[in-house]
Order: structure tokens, then sequence, then C-alpha cells
């Protein structure tokens, strides 16, 4: 926790209207806006705008490409320690969702400086280069402003082989739809504001969001990364939620997905926390815009609906496995302390890329 006094200012989530990964502009406005974008055209940018993947990737040589990625929100929890490891931890995890290792980082801060103790300021930025430093990277440096609302997060550049990136976009039918952290802080964290969030589930929440990514990352290596190999594509679980991410992995591959929703891993008491309101904007604009591409069962409440729906911040991977690699992968999760290992359905061939929930 923080070193940071702030008991006589406001708490930091209630200086936002909306927090973490659930302040991102929605999937429909955002994809509207980018719709008249002139893609470049360069055989070295291996992946970009085109599939809306986790982050860029060029390359530099045969052997060597550039991961870059940034990523950053409003305070998502009120110990701004806290705040500033899960911002880290978020924006790298965009790196470890294409198979890469961080390589540098630089600061991207917003700070009301002359409205808040300037200790709170040092916690934040100390909890994030820890997390820089953890992830084996050098925080290189950065650029803040003064605005109303704090911001913080980082851009990441990395290093990843060009024949062993995890994109959105190789998923293959018959692949194995493997996730690697639990759901539900979109719901924890707005719980959290209003005072309805037991203390030890937001610990729980905390704890998630502030684990890299890094150990799923080396469970992908070690399994094998390429079309020809086991590990055929990957997207990191934020702000458009589950279901969000999985579409454009879909849509990026032309597959469809079959999600088993009973086998999605879910923090403790989540749905009772839905049900009693603690849901966000941004979980609705998620369910909006994937409505249409939406096949959902009978036995599917609306409640778990919103809660796959629920804008994550610094959520897991979703990983897609070849069959036969499953146990391997698996096995390669645990040994590396990823916070769950579950199999939550499957990739199936489909000329109309849409989600079926059963």
């Amino acid at each position: 926790m923080s070193d940071a006094t702030t008991e006589t200012y406001p708490r930091l989530t209630h200086l936002v209207k909306c927090a973490g990964c659930a302040s991102k502009i929605g999937l429909s406005r955002l994809t509207q806006f980018l719709r008249d974008l002139k893609l470049p055209d360069d055989s070295n940018l291996l992946v970009g705008l085109a599939t809306g993947d986790d982050a860029g990737v060029y390359r530099v040589t045969p052997e060597l490409a550039l991961v870059q990625t940034v990523d950053f929100f409003t305070p998502i929890v009120d110990d701004p320690y806290v705040y500033g490891q899960i911002a880290a931890t978020n924006a790298l995890s965009d790196v470890f969702a294409m198979g890469g290792k961080p390589l540098t980082a630089m600061n991207i801060l917003c700070y009301p400086i002359r409205d808040r103790d300037p200790a709170e300021l040092a916690a934040i930025l100390r909890g994030g280069a820890e997390k820089v430093a953890e992830a084996g990277a050098a925080l290189v440096g950065g650029h803040s402003v003064e605005a109303s609302e704090p911001i913080f997060g980082l851009s990441v550049t990395g290093l990843v082989d060009p024949e062993r990136i995890t994109t959105n976009a190789g998923a293959q039918p018959g692949d194995v739809l493997v996730l690697t952290k639990r759901l539900g802080t979109g719901i924890i964290t707005t719980a959290a504001k209003f005072n309805e969030c037991p203390p030890e589930l937001l610990a729980a929440a905390c704890a998630g969001m502030t684990t890299l990514n890094a150990g799923a990352a080396e469970a992908m290596r070690a399994t094998g990364i390429g079309p020809e190999r086991a590990i055929h594509a990957a997207t990191d679980i934020t702000g458009f939620s589950l279901l969000g991410h999985l579409f454009h992995l879909a849509k990026a591959s032309q597959v469809s997905l079959e999600i088993e929703t009973d086998a999605v891993p879910l923090y403790p008491d989540l749905e009772r926390l839905a049900e009693a309101g603690n849901t966000t904007r941004g979980g609705k604009e998620n369910h909006a815009y994937l409505e249409p591409h939406l096949r959902v069962g009978p036995n599917v409440s609306p409640t778990r609906l919103s809660v796959l729906c629920d804008p994550q911040t610094s959520g897991g991977l979703a990983v897609c496995v070849a069959p036969e690699a499953v146990p391997q992968f698996l096995a390669a999760l645990e040994a590396n302390g990823t916070p769950v290992q579950a199999v939550i359905g499957r990739v199936v061939a489909s000329d109309t890329p849409s989600i079926t929930l059963q």
C-alpha cells in the first residue's frame, strides 16, 4: 500500500467519471473514428491497425521485431501505489499478449498537481516503476501535464521473434480457448467505489490486476508459437470485456467461438454484486456493440452475460491452443505462476464470425 497521506483529499476514484479500462471509448464509437484512417503500406509492419490487435509489431531484421503499445487510464482504486502498479501491469500486458518481452517503458501522466498531496503522485510513479522493473524492462522517461482528472499509464516497446508472434488473427478451427485470469474487476472496483465491496474481495482483485502476464507469455513460448506449432493466437482481456476481445479475435481470424460460460473463472460473489447494480457504462456499451454477434443459450442468465461484457482492467490472456497441446500448455501455465488455467471454449469454422454462449 501507499505511504501517501490522502485522508484530507477526495478519494482518487471519486475524481473521475469512469475508472480504469472502463474509461475507454466504446467499441462502436471507436470503430467509427478509425474507419477513415489510411493504413500504411509497409511490408515490415507485421501487425498494425487492420485487425485491432493488442499492440503493433514492426520487423527490424529477419530475426527481430519491435512490439509497440501505449495504455493509460483513470484511477481504478483509491490507493495510489496500487493504482500505479495496476496501470503499469495493464500496459505491459500488450507486449506479453503478442508473445514478446518488454524492453523499455515511458510514463504518461496527467495529474491535478496543485490540488493533491505530492506524496500521492510519488506513490503512483513508484508503483508503476516497480512493475516495469519486475517485467525486466527499463523506465527511460515520460511526459506529464496538469489536468483535472488523474491519468497514468505507459508507452512500452518490446522485442519479439517475427516468426513467433501471437496475434489475434491466427486462431484455427479446433483450437481450444484457455483463459489465465478471473473475470470481474470492473464490477468489483465499481462496488468498491460505492463502499459495497468486501475488502478481501477488492484485495483479491488487486492481486490479480497487479500480476504480470509474463508467466502466460513464457508458457506460450515454451509450448511453441506459430501456425504450424501449438499456440496459434492470443489476446489480452481488458476494457472491451472478455466477449469484446474474443469477438475481435474471431473477426480477425475469420472463425467463430463457442464459450462454456460455466467454465469461465469469476471472482467470488461477483454475480451478487452485478445484480446489486454495480455495473458500468462500458459494460453496457460492450453489450450493445456485441449483441448482433452473440448467440446466447437459454441457460445463460442476463447477469452472467453482463459479467462477460464487464470491462476488465489488467486481465489475463485468452490463448488459442491446438487441442493435442492443451495438457502441455496448462502445465506450463501452472509452472509459470499464472493465476488460473481455465479451458473456456473452442474455435469453430464459420463464414460469419460470432460467439455462441452455452
